[in-house]
């Protein structure tokens, strides 16, 4: 009977490390088991997106206020097109707010900030933010830094 009462309690333990490493897995990856709360979309061009990807986090002043629901190539101005879920309790955004796209931490996990601008009107469902910064991409300031270092011992050469 004894054996029987500890191979139970090792059985619970396992299962409960189970749960805590599906919860923690969950919490990493950004999932949620919930439906979340009522959203708007909005709407954001990008000349370059760069390692940003679907359910990266919106925030502003680092506050979490939504998340990016879909990426695609817009066919008529050959951008990225990022559709924006906002949460609907930050429904006073000024209509000439700008959208970048910033990188949080060693690992380089991408996520698109929103600076608030000081028009009066709003952005409603379904409008686009104009005003937006691509993401910083590491190789194409590499080739830039190399280029001007072999630009410069040419002009010393010379």
């Amino acid at each position: 009977m004894r054996m029987r009462h500890l191979e139970i309690l090792v059985g619970l333990f396992i299962l409960a490390g189970f749960a805590a490493l599906l919860l923690l897995a969950l919490r990493v990856s950004g999932l949620t088991l919930s439906s979340g709360s009522e959203t708007y979309r909005l709407y954001a061009n990008f000349d370059n997106i760069a390692g940003l990807t679907a359910k990266a986090r919106v925030s502003m002043a680092g506050v979490t206020i939504g998340k990016v629901s879909s990426i695609e190539l817009d066919h008529n101005s050959f951008t990225g097109r990022v559709t924006l879920l906002i949460d609907k309790s930050v429904n006073n955004l000024p209509a000439d707010s700008s959208a970048s796209i910033l990188t949080a931490g060693l690992l380089g996990e991408k996520y698109i900030g929103i600076a608030v601008g000081g028009d009066d009107e709003l952005l409603k469902d379904g409008d686009s933010i104009h005003d937006t910064q691509s993401a910083l991409v590491l190789e194409d300031l590499i080739g830039k830094f190399l280029m001007n270092s072999v630009n410069n011992t040419a002009a010393t050469k010379e």
